[in-house]
């Protein structure tokens, strides 16, 4: 732990940082340092570190320096703005904003106007001669401040906004005049005492202290813990809190505010997006609260601003070399920026950036592979509308993220979540806007539709960043929360209804559309055919049917790094015959059902090896515990009793006799092996009868038999034997094979050496070796694991992504040991961790030779694996 009892520098001027700072600074410091630096104009202010941060969450309050430093950079900004924070003749006001290393929209606390109270809001008005300005700025900031840092909810505000207006017979804010907002200041304040039993703080400085406690504090709230584990940002030691002077959008018709890209988050077009509203603050635009203009309006408006904003959105991507962000204010017809960073778009925008600025000379395109998001490759890696889909569209909103989804319709974020875990149906979560508390219902929906927002609303950014398909803005239909149903003009679409969103076009359809698969075509390609050139990590597909392989193939893959056998057998033709072999009394019971699998199995592997075309083939002998093969209910033991001429009681006694306390411990993988030897020679003599013919039809066959769960040399021992006297049953052997194991056992990893003299190939299991490993049951894991997560024990989900300390460490001494014996040892993994870019990146790093994953995540370990060598 740091020594703060020495004076430590915990807060710095936006002239005293740069963009290299943003794990101190965050990237909002960082980045508002950076423009300063560069001549972007900028209001002044300064930032407070992450380490204070971590400091304060730790030990709830400030290290003896700390007040000193926020006095003098206060008086530094005061100096530099030409006021003073709590004069009542020429207030300073600031705002008070979150800023991480890693950028989280929305998910952490903003406060803005802050230094307004009954005093300060008069030296407003002298300086501005603007009383309804001043008095909606300070009603902006009580309802800010008291929602954010008080805890109030923000719709105890709203209900008084809306009386307001109600009761003045108006419909929009802007109709309202300073009498109005001097009123509701009133209000709120009053209604604020009867929520909380406490004042509101007529103290600027005690209003400074109570917002930069709530923006630390909200490094921990709900929602930013969500979004984290979500988008797997771990080891940041907090947000940073950045305090500017304030400049307005909203002193009238000359004012305004502005979210804007320098190309389409969306598709990635090299034109200037964005939105903006006059007379307005910030959090008008991103709240969606009210709908706003597209950029190019502002060029209409005053075309002065709109070239100067241009030129700096130009300047702005040359000198960070990537799509930015910005946020920018209008006051009185000046222009400043208030944000920069790169920003969240999605994978179809992502690819098409990359590639058009390598075409520009911008960035080179190793440069381009870097800033790709590999998980976010998964967008496109799903189903569109099919274009002979007969779309019943009944009404048209934004595209504000495209792809499409369906589901059943839902109206809240808890109750998508209660659908999804609950009863595994697809939702999609409709509202009249998102805000950051619904970030875990968006997250597990297939698809959000809004009937207020923009193009930069909080529902179009966060679904872009998470790649869900988004519909913003539909102001055609109404949504009724309580009543649980939307309206269309006659039409009702209640809970539970399907529809369809077209992200693309902002279409909303009533009932499923027929989809389509995705392809590997154009920029896509182009960036897949970087990756090829610079990874070193092979990647092959786990797949089961020759289906399955072609889509692989048509992906990239190298190779199938798991073929499991099992799935093959719970066909509905097959699965009576694996009930037999089971069920025998004695091996030669299991003869004439082994016979007949043996061709099922036979004609499988054919498929899967013509297709393959003498790629590698992993095929795994079979691994479930026999028992997952039967039946469980009564029904479907007394159905199978009168197939096999049993009774009941005894097809119940033998059922039971195979029952298992923990069966992923029990008599399953090379166990079943030697035990009932002849199932593993019935599926060898169906490789090789396969490999034979196909071999025979001038197709090359390269097939590895996989013997799993071995934790003792002569476990492989004994089945290599076994299957080699299979294999030298053959005299016509036209195909190449080898022999290995998968290592899922820790003892197995700890005795490699031993292992290795026997195994042609390793190939790690991931998911049994970390349930082993930790001890956990996958099965029932997910039970606890957000109580692991939301407390801190453990920073990522070890069944997702590979626990690099614990079930890592295994893998490099297995990987050590065994490639002391054979220093070629061809080594991999299969398993879902072949499909996380952690993990690629980590199996690059530990030596491995490929890795393996479902079909449709091919690319993105591609992807992730050519990034695994640029970093380096």
């Amino acid at each position: 732990m740091k020594n703060f009892a020495k004076k430590e520098k915990f807060i710095y001027s936006f002239d005293e940082g740069d963009k290299s700072m943003k794990e101190l600074l965050g990237g909002k410091g960082a980045n508002l340092s950076e423009m300063t630096k560069i001549g972007v104009p900028v209001p002044f202010g300064f930032t407070i570190t992450t380490e204070m941060c971590a400091h304060f969450l730790e030990h709830g309050e400030y290290p003896a320096s700390f007040g000193e430093e926020l006095e003098e950079k206060l008086n530094l900004l005061e100096i530099t703005m030409r006021k003073k924070f709590g004069d009542k003749n020429a207030p300073l006001l600031v705002s008070v904003r979150s800023g991480a290393a890693v950028s989280m929209p929305g998910m952490m606390d903003t406060v803005l106007n802050l230094g307004l109270n009954d005093e300060t809001v008069e030296g407003l008005i002298k300086q501005t001669g603007n009383e309804r300005f001043a008095y909606d700025s300070y009603r902006r900031f009580v309802q800010m401040f008291g929602n954010v840092v008080m805890g109030v909810d923000h719709d105890h505000f709203e209900e008084i906004l809306e009386g307001v207006k109600e009761e003045k017979g108006v419909g929009m804010d802007t109709d309202l005049d300073g009498e109005d907002f001097k009123k509701m200041v009133a209000d709120f304040k009053k209604m604020i005492k009867e929520k909380t039993g406490d004042n509101f703080p007529d103290s600027p400085y005690e209003q400074l202290k109570m917002a930069i406690e709530a923006v630390f504090n909200s490094w921990k709230n709900d929602r930013a813990i969500t979004y984290r584990r979500i988008h797997g940002i771990t080891g940041l030691k907090g947000t940073a809190v950045t305090v500017q002077s304030m400049v307005f959008g909203n002193m009238g018709d000359d004012s305004g505010t502005g979210v804007a890209f320098t190309r389409d988050p969306s598709t990635g077009e090299r034109i200037f997006y964005g939105e903006f509203l006059m007379n307005a603050q910030g959090e008008d635009v991103v709240a969606g609260i009210r709908t706003p203009m597209p950029i190019d309006k502002l060029k209409e408006m005053n075309g002065g601003v709109y070239d100067e904003l241009f030129e700096v959105k130009e300047n702005l991507e040359k000198h960070y070399k990537d799509m930015q962000d910005i946020e920018f204010t209008i006051e009185k017809g000046k222009l400043f920026l208030l944000q920069t960073r790169n920003g969240k778009r999605t994978a179809h925008a992502a690819l098409r950036i990359a590639v058009t600025m390598v075409e520009e000379g911008l960035i080179t395109k190793e440069e381009a592979l870097l800033k790709i998001d590999a998980k976010a490759l998964n967008q496109l890696l799903h189903p569109q509308i099919k274009a002979s889909a007969e779309r019943k569209v009944v009404a048209k909103g934004l595209p504000a993220s495209p792809g499409a989804a369906c589901g059943k319709v839902v109206f809240s974020a808890d109750d998508a979540c209660e659908a999804v875990k609950e009863r595994a149906e697809k939702v999609i979560l409709v509202r009249k806007e998102t805000s950051p508390e619904d970030i875990h219902g968006m997250h597990i929906s297939e698809g959000i539709l809004t009937a207020r927002g923009g193009m930069t609303s909080h529902a179009a950014v966060v679904c872009r960043g998470m790649g869900k398909c988004c519909v913003a803005g539909c102001n055609e239909i109404m949504v009724n929360a309580a009543a649980k149903k939307i309206v269309i003009g006659d039409l009702v679409i209640n809970e539970g209804d399907i529809i369809t969103l077209d992200g693309s076009t902002g279409e909303v359809m009533l009932g499923e559309m027929e989809m389509q698969k995705p392809e590997l075509t154009g920029n896509f390609k182009t960036v897949m055919n970087w990756a090829d050139e610079i990874r070193k990590l092979k990647v092959r597909t786990n797949a089961d049917t020759p289906e399955d392989c072609k889509v692989a193939i048509d992906f990239g893959a190298e190779g199938i790094g798991l073929c499991r056998t099992e799935h093959m057998f719970f066909d509905e033709a097959r699965i009576p015959l694996v009930r037999r072999m089971i069920l025998a009394k004695t091996a030669d019971d299991r003869v004439e059902p082994l016979k007949k699998l043996k061709e099922f199995q036979k004609n499988d592997f054919i498929g899967i090896f013509e297709v393959m075309e003498g790629r590698p083939v992993t095929v795994r002998l079979l691994d479930p515990p026999l028992h997952e093969f039967l039946p469980d209910t009564d029904e479907q033991i007394e159905a199978l009793s009168k197939d096999m001429k049993l009774s009941s009681d005894d097809l119940k006694t033998i059922v039971s006799s195979l029952h298992e306390i923990n069966p992923m411990l029990g008599h399953r993988g090379c166990r079943l092996g030697i035990t009932f030897p002849e199932i593993y020679r019935m599926q060898v003599q169906a490789i090789c009868e396969a490999a034979i013919e196909v071999s025979a039809k001038g197709k090359r066959v390269n097939v590895e038999i996989e013997i799993p769960l071995v934790g003792h040399v002569n476990e492989l021992k004994y089945l290599r034997e076994l299957a080699c006297g299979v294999i030298a049953t053959y005299e016509d052997i036209n195909f190449d094979y080898k022999i290995g194991t998968m290592i899922e056992v820790p003892r197995a990893c700890m005795t490699a050496n031993e292992i290795a003299e026997v195994a042609d190939f390793f190939s790690f299991g991931t998911n049994d070796l970390t349930q082993m490993t930790f001890g956990f049951s996958r099965d029932d894991v997910g039970k606890f694991m957000n109580d692991y997560l939301s407390k801190g024990i453990l920073e990522r989900d070890p069944m997702a992504s590979i626990d690099q300390e614990g079930v890592g460490s295994l893998m490099r001494i297995c990987i050590e040991l065994g490639r002391k014996v054979k220093h070629d040892l061809d080594i991999g993994i299969c398993g879902e961790h072949g499909g996380d870019p952690d993990s690629v990146i980590f199996c690059h790093k530990i030596g491995l030779n490929y890795v393996s994953c479902s079909p449709y995540r091919v690319p993105i370990a591609k992807l992730a694996a050519a990034q695994a060598v640029l970093k380096r």
